[in-house]
Protein backbone atom coordinates (compact mmCIF):
# COMPACT_ATOMS: atom_id res chain seq x y z
CA UNK A 1 0.00 0.00 0.00
CA UNK A 2 1.31 3.51 -0.92
CA UNK A 3 0.70 5.71 2.26
CA UNK A 4 0.61 9.29 1.94
CA UNK A 5 -1.45 10.41 4.43
CA UNK A 6 -1.45 10.49 8.32
CA UNK A 7 -5.21 11.42 9.50
CA UNK A 8 -8.28 10.76 7.08
CA UNK A 9 -11.99 11.54 8.18
CA UNK A 10 -14.46 9.29 6.89
CA UNK A 11 -17.82 10.07 6.06
CA UNK A 12 -20.30 7.05 5.51
CA UNK A 13 -23.65 7.14 4.41
CA UNK A 14 -26.08 5.40 6.57
CA UNK A 15 -28.48 4.48 3.43
CA UNK A 16 -25.38 2.90 2.14
CA UNK A 17 -24.47 1.15 5.17
CA UNK A 18 -27.96 -0.41 5.10
CA UNK A 19 -27.27 -2.16 1.40
CA UNK A 20 -30.16 -3.45 -0.14
CA UNK A 21 -32.31 -2.97 2.56
CA UNK A 22 -32.22 0.53 2.46
CA UNK A 23 -33.02 1.03 6.10
CA UNK A 24 -31.58 -0.24 9.55
CA UNK A 25 -28.18 -2.51 9.07
CA UNK A 26 -26.57 -4.90 6.84
CA UNK A 27 -23.76 -6.45 8.28
CA UNK A 28 -21.84 -7.97 5.55
CA UNK A 29 -21.25 -4.31 4.29
CA UNK A 30 -20.41 -3.40 7.31
CA UNK A 31 -17.52 -5.99 7.88
CA UNK A 32 -16.34 -5.17 4.31
CA UNK A 33 -16.03 -1.26 5.29
CA UNK A 34 -14.54 -2.67 8.60
CA UNK A 35 -11.63 -4.70 6.63
CA UNK A 36 -10.72 -1.80 4.58
CA UNK A 37 -10.25 0.22 7.76
CA UNK A 38 -8.37 -2.56 9.60
CA UNK A 39 -6.07 -2.09 6.01
CA UNK A 40 -5.67 1.29 6.77
CA UNK A 41 -4.99 1.23 10.74
CA UNK A 42 -2.42 -1.75 10.80
CA UNK A 43 -0.31 0.65 7.55
CA UNK A 44 -0.57 3.38 10.43
CA UNK A 45 -3.18 5.89 9.03
CA UNK A 46 -5.00 7.39 11.99
CA UNK A 47 -9.17 7.32 10.88
CA UNK A 48 -11.54 9.46 12.31
CA UNK A 49 -15.59 8.34 11.15
CA UNK A 50 -18.62 9.94 10.03
CA UNK A 51 -21.44 8.54 9.88
CA UNK A 52 -25.13 10.06 8.59
CA UNK A 53 -28.49 8.34 10.05
CA UNK A 54 -30.10 8.02 6.43
CA UNK A 55 -31.36 4.60 7.01
CA UNK A 56 -33.45 5.24 10.04
CA UNK A 57 -34.25 9.03 10.28
CA UNK A 58 -34.13 11.85 8.00
CA UNK A 59 -35.65 14.96 9.89
CA UNK A 60 -36.27 17.25 7.29
CA UNK A 61 -38.50 14.59 5.35
CA UNK A 62 -40.63 15.21 8.14
CA UNK A 63 -43.91 17.86 7.93
CA UNK A 64 -45.81 16.98 11.36
CA UNK A 65 -42.85 17.35 13.65
CA UNK A 66 -41.20 20.05 14.91
CA UNK A 67 -37.97 20.84 13.41
CA UNK A 68 -35.47 21.04 16.47
CA UNK A 69 -37.02 17.31 17.80
CA UNK A 70 -36.94 15.78 14.06
CA UNK A 71 -33.32 16.95 14.21
CA UNK A 72 -32.42 15.89 17.63
CA UNK A 73 -34.07 12.24 16.78
CA UNK A 74 -31.62 12.32 13.55
CA UNK A 75 -28.64 13.40 15.99
CA UNK A 76 -29.77 9.68 18.18
CA UNK A 77 -29.97 7.81 14.52
CA UNK A 78 -26.17 8.58 13.63
CA UNK A 79 -24.90 7.64 17.78
CA UNK A 80 -26.78 4.31 16.84
CA UNK A 81 -25.09 3.79 13.76
CA UNK A 82 -21.96 4.33 15.02
CA UNK A 83 -21.97 2.63 17.99
CA UNK A 84 -23.07 -0.34 15.82
CA UNK A 85 -20.41 -0.08 13.34
CA UNK A 86 -17.76 0.42 16.09
CA UNK A 87 -18.89 -3.02 17.53
CA UNK A 88 -18.29 -4.31 14.20
CA UNK A 89 -15.03 -2.74 13.90
CA UNK A 90 -14.00 -4.20 17.84
CA UNK A 91 -14.91 -7.83 16.11
CA UNK A 92 -12.43 -6.77 13.24
CA UNK A 93 -9.63 -6.43 15.94
CA UNK A 94 -9.71 -2.42 15.79
CA UNK A 95 -9.91 -0.70 18.90
CA UNK A 96 -12.69 2.02 18.60
CA UNK A 97 -14.03 4.97 20.90
CA UNK A 98 -17.39 6.82 20.16
CA UNK A 99 -17.65 10.76 20.60
CA UNK A 100 -20.71 12.49 20.85
CA UNK A 101 -21.22 16.74 21.30
CA UNK A 102 -23.24 16.25 24.20
CA UNK A 103 -23.27 13.74 27.17
CA UNK A 104 -24.82 10.11 27.09
CA UNK A 105 -23.98 8.00 29.70
CA UNK A 106 -22.41 5.64 29.41
CA UNK A 107 -22.88 4.96 25.93
CA UNK A 108 -19.91 7.03 24.49
CA UNK A 109 -17.61 9.90 25.85
CA UNK A 110 -17.73 13.98 25.32
CA UNK A 111 -15.69 15.36 22.12
CA UNK A 112 -13.18 17.23 22.57
CA UNK A 113 -10.18 17.57 20.37
CA UNK A 114 -7.65 16.69 22.95
CA UNK A 115 -9.58 13.54 24.00
CA UNK A 116 -10.13 12.66 20.22
CA UNK A 117 -6.12 13.36 19.42
CA UNK A 118 -5.11 10.98 22.36
CA UNK A 119 -7.09 8.26 21.12
CA UNK A 120 -5.76 8.87 17.85
CA UNK A 121 -2.31 8.58 19.14
CA UNK A 122 -3.13 4.87 20.88
CA UNK A 123 -4.59 3.37 17.24
CA UNK A 124 -8.01 4.00 17.67
CA UNK A 125 -10.48 4.48 15.61
CA UNK A 126 -12.81 7.26 16.26
CA UNK A 127 -16.13 7.60 15.80
CA UNK A 128 -17.78 11.56 15.62
CA UNK A 129 -21.87 10.95 16.54
CA UNK A 130 -24.78 13.05 16.88
CA UNK A 131 -23.69 16.09 14.41
CA UNK A 132 -22.90 19.20 15.93
CA UNK A 133 -25.17 18.74 18.42
CA UNK A 134 -27.47 21.31 17.62
CA UNK A 135 -30.39 21.74 15.23
CA UNK A 136 -30.66 22.61 11.80
CA UNK A 137 -27.20 21.23 10.95
CA UNK A 138 -26.37 17.89 9.29
CA UNK A 139 -23.85 15.24 9.22
CA UNK A 140 -21.98 16.78 6.44
CA UNK A 141 -21.97 20.13 8.23
CA UNK A 142 -20.84 17.82 11.00
CA UNK A 143 -17.74 15.66 8.92
CA UNK A 144 -16.82 19.05 7.71
CA UNK A 145 -16.07 21.07 11.40
CA UNK A 146 -14.53 17.61 12.84
CA UNK A 147 -12.72 17.26 10.26
CA UNK A 148 -11.46 20.96 10.93
CA UNK A 149 -10.92 20.45 14.54
CA UNK A 150 -8.69 17.40 14.60
CA UNK A 151 -6.41 18.39 11.40
CA UNK A 152 -7.63 15.72 9.05
CA UNK A 153 -5.78 15.92 5.73
CA UNK A 154 -8.88 14.75 3.75
CA UNK A 155 -12.23 14.06 3.96
CA UNK A 156 -13.34 10.49 2.39
CA UNK A 157 -17.43 10.72 1.04
CA UNK A 158 -18.15 6.90 0.87
CA UNK A 159 -21.72 7.72 -0.68
CA UNK A 160 -24.09 5.01 -2.67
CA UNK A 161 -23.29 7.55 -6.13
CA UNK A 162 -19.69 7.05 -7.35
CA UNK A 163 -19.16 11.11 -7.67
CA UNK A 164 -19.71 13.98 -7.97
CA UNK A 165 -22.10 14.76 -11.23
CA UNK A 166 -23.89 17.83 -12.91
CA UNK A 167 -27.36 16.18 -12.06
CA UNK A 168 -28.93 13.13 -10.40
CA UNK A 169 -28.01 9.83 -11.84
CA UNK A 170 -30.28 8.26 -10.22
CA UNK A 171 -33.07 9.96 -12.44
CA UNK A 172 -30.94 11.19 -15.66
CA UNK A 173 -29.04 8.78 -17.49
CA UNK A 174 -27.29 11.42 -19.16
CA UNK A 175 -25.46 12.80 -15.98
CA UNK A 176 -21.94 13.56 -16.61
CA UNK A 177 -19.95 12.74 -13.80
CA UNK A 178 -16.51 14.91 -12.58
CA UNK A 179 -13.27 13.69 -12.30
CA UNK A 180 -12.41 17.12 -10.12
CA UNK A 181 -14.38 19.59 -9.41
CA UNK A 182 -13.17 22.71 -7.30
CA UNK A 183 -15.20 23.59 -4.16
CA UNK A 184 -16.16 27.29 -5.82
CA UNK A 185 -17.87 24.86 -8.86
CA UNK A 186 -19.88 22.92 -5.85
CA UNK A 187 -20.91 25.87 -4.12
CA UNK A 188 -21.53 28.11 -7.54
CA UNK A 189 -23.55 25.18 -9.03
CA UNK A 190 -25.25 24.02 -5.87
CA UNK A 191 -23.61 20.55 -6.84
CA UNK A 192 -24.71 19.03 -3.69
CA UNK A 193 -21.63 16.97 -3.04
CA UNK A 194 -22.19 18.06 0.75
CA UNK A 195 -24.93 21.00 1.57
CA UNK A 196 -24.30 24.41 1.08
CA UNK A 197 -23.33 24.98 4.88
CA UNK A 198 -20.57 22.86 5.04
CA UNK A 199 -19.51 23.21 1.54
CA UNK A 200 -18.67 26.79 2.30
CA UNK A 201 -16.96 25.56 5.83
CA UNK A 202 -14.92 23.25 3.70
CA UNK A 203 -13.85 26.11 1.13
CA UNK A 204 -13.27 28.93 4.03
CA UNK A 205 -10.98 26.47 5.85
CA UNK A 206 -9.54 24.77 2.80
CA UNK A 207 -10.66 21.07 3.50
CA UNK A 208 -10.05 19.04 0.61
CA UNK A 209 -13.09 15.79 -0.29
CA UNK A 210 -12.83 13.07 -1.92
CA UNK A 211 -16.20 11.92 -3.07
CA UNK A 212 -16.34 7.95 -3.95
CA UNK A 213 -18.88 4.77 -4.04
CA UNK A 214 -18.87 2.77 -0.68
CA UNK A 215 -20.13 -0.59 -2.81
CA UNK A 216 -17.49 -0.78 -5.11
CA UNK A 217 -15.34 -3.67 -4.72
CA UNK A 218 -12.04 -2.16 -2.16
CA UNK A 219 -13.40 1.63 -2.63
CA UNK A 220 -12.35 3.07 0.39
CA UNK A 221 -8.32 1.72 0.59
CA UNK A 222 -8.04 2.28 -3.39
CA UNK A 223 -9.33 5.91 -2.60
CA UNK A 224 -6.50 6.47 -0.50
CA UNK A 225 -3.97 4.97 -2.56
CA UNK A 226 -5.14 7.41 -5.44
CA UNK A 227 -6.74 4.73 -7.53
CA UNK A 228 -10.70 5.26 -7.54
CA UNK A 229 -13.64 6.13 -9.96
CA UNK A 230 -14.61 8.91 -7.64
CA UNK A 231 -14.48 12.86 -7.68
CA UNK A 232 -11.78 14.72 -6.26
CA UNK A 233 -13.49 18.30 -4.85
CA UNK A 234 -10.24 20.81 -4.75
CA UNK A 235 -9.96 24.10 -2.68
Amino acid sequence: MVINMKRILLKLSGEALAGPKKTGFDEETVRKVAVQVKELVDAGIQVGIVIGGGNFWRGRTSENIDRTKADQIGMLATIMNCIYVSEIFRATGMMTNVLTPFECGSFTKLFSKDRANKYFAKGMVVFFAGGTGHPYFSTDTGVVLRAIEVEAEVILLAKAVDGVYDDDPRTNKEAKKYEEVSIDEVIEKNLQVVDMTASILARDNKMPMWVFGLNEENSIVNTVNGKFNGTKVTV
